[in-house]
């Protein structure tokens, strides 16, 4: 991929420790278009991660496509599908520090950084089809990361359909905020744009229109939310401040800045083990892959896997590319264990301590706001939807609508309610078909909250409140 490889233990016996400087994940939301692969393949690219050597091979790959301003794309993208049509499909993964941070990119699915390419050329394509790809895996890639992205194309067009009712940009914002991204950096991408050339009446444009929004979403704009502008493509107000010659008017800092700026959410080492698996592999045995949300790992650890009950050990641990001895709450791990087969872990399955299981459950009351029905659509018991829950993907039934929530009192009505519409917040009964890993919101946010999807739209977005009184752990 051109990525600079970091030493790997495996073939050293000499294990290191995880390096004490933070660590962050990020993930790059925003319309089709918006520039994210760009701006992430950028970002590579300033910190060192790819090398002068690769970043000419893809101009001349791009070239010889004639898709000139695809290349910087090209170094998140890493299959010829996504060369192909333009967009990102699986959430990539890459890394990069400054001075104080370590931060993991989260690529959210549809424009990757080899999808800049082919971008012109099956555009219409890659909305169609690469949007209902984009989004289930977006999830995936917005349920681990600390901080978010928003890319907003400041080009004339772009952004209004972007913004617009069925454009991206809101679904991203919404979906962000439900699982747990509370952290917000809005980049007003493309502003060497010709039909744009740094204006700030363009950028202040978007900014008003954007900032209701974000309160509309429950962010707070002035402690969570900042604004910036960039260039994507030419590397502008990203590693060092945009020069004054080309944008006169911008006295904030530039994207790195920002970033290092990012104030890390509390984790908990000594809490109970928490680490939802996001992939499974062979390599000398079964290795899973996911994030620490709560505990640490050991090497030499006995642990559980749920919701099958499986006790596991802990042989080897990787953080990054290195091998460890041990990973704190919020690292990106992989994890080989013994004492279960590949074939046996699911996505979604969670590694925990054995003195502390999570609960597993077939059933949970939420808390769910409705967003958006799809047309005729009646909520109600019996309704059908796609439960999304930290790397969960699971059919599920509103069995029962317990009480409404009155929006301007902020109490449940006295009325038990037989149907609700968009907007309204319900209290309600959902179950699943098969055992599912998940936590109360009010005990670990991370684990408690989830989207309801339907026919490729997110139609509402819920906290689980109460959890079975005997729930099926360890």
């Amino acid at each position: 991929m051109g990525l600079k490889k970091e030493a790997n233990a495996n073939v050293n016996p000499t294990h290191v420790a995880v390096d004490r400087k933070r660590h962050l994940n990020v993930v790059f939301i925003g319309h089709v278009d918006a520039g994210k692969s760009t701006a992430g393949g950028q970002i590579l690219f300033l910190s060192g991660q790819v090398d002068d050597r690769t970043i000419q091979k893809y101009e001349k790959e791009a070239k010889d496509k004639s898709r000139e301003s695809w290349y910087m794309a090209y170094i998140m993208d890493t299959n010829e599908e996504e060369r192909a049509k333009g967009k990102t499909v699986e959430v990539g993964r890459a890394h990069f520090e400054t001075e104080t941070t370590r931060f993991t990119i989260l690529d959210a699915p549809i424009n990757s950084l080899h999808a800049w390419f082919f971008h012109l050329a099956f555009r219409k394509e890659r909305e169609i089809a690469g949007h209902k790809s984009y989004i289930p895996n977006m999830i995936s890639g917005a349920s681990q990361a600390d901080i978010g992205v928003l890319v907003i194309s400041a080009r004339k067009g772009e952004f209004e359909t972007g913004y617009e009712r069925g454009g991206q940009t809101r679904e991203h914002v919404q979906l962000a905020k439900t699982l747990g991204v509370s952290k917000l950096l809005v980049v007003v991408n493309k502003m060497d744009d010709p039909t744009v050339v740094w204006s700030k009446e363009r950028y202040d444009d978007i900014q008003s229109k954007m900032i209701p929004f974000l309160k509309s979403s429950q962010y707070n704009v002035k402690k969570d939310v900042q604004f910036l502008p960039i260039s994507g493509l030419l590397g502008s107000n990203m590693k060092t401040r945009v020069e004054e010659r080309v944008c006169a008017w911008w006295d904030g800092p530039c994207l790195f800045e920002a970033l290092d700026a990012v104030e890390v959410p509390p984790r908990d080492p000594e809490g109970p083990l928490r680490m939802p698996i996001i992939d499974k592999f062979k390599d000398q045995g079964t290795v899973v892959m996911g994030k620490t949300e709560s505990g640490s790992i050991c090497e030499g650890d006995s642990l559980l896997m749920m919701p099958n009950k499986a006790v596991v050990k802990v042989p080897a641990l990787f953080c990054d590319e290195d091998r460890v001895r041990y990973a704190d709450p919020g690292e990106n791990v992989r994890v080989r264990l013994s004492g279960i087969e590949e074939e046996d872990i699911l996505s979604g399955f969670v590694l925990c301590s054995v003195a502390n299981p999570i609960p597993a459950v077939t059933e949970f009351v939420a808390q769910l706001q409705i967003l958006e029905l799809l047309d005729n659509a009646i909520f109600t018991a019996g309704y059908k939807a796609v439960l999304h829950i930290h790397a969960i993907v699971e059919e599920c039934e509103i069995v029962e609508l317990m009480q409404q929530i009155d929006l301007k009192k902020k109490k449940p009505m006295k009325k038990t309610p037989l149907f609700v519409k968009n907007g309204a917040i319900v209290l309600c009964r959902v179950q699943v078909n098969n055992l599912i890993c998940i936590e109360k919101f009010s005990d670990f946010p991370q684990l408690g909250r989830f989207t309801l999807r339907s026919e490729g739209k997110t139609v509402a977005v819920g906290k689980v409140t109460t959890l079975p009184t005997v729930a099926n752990n360890a």
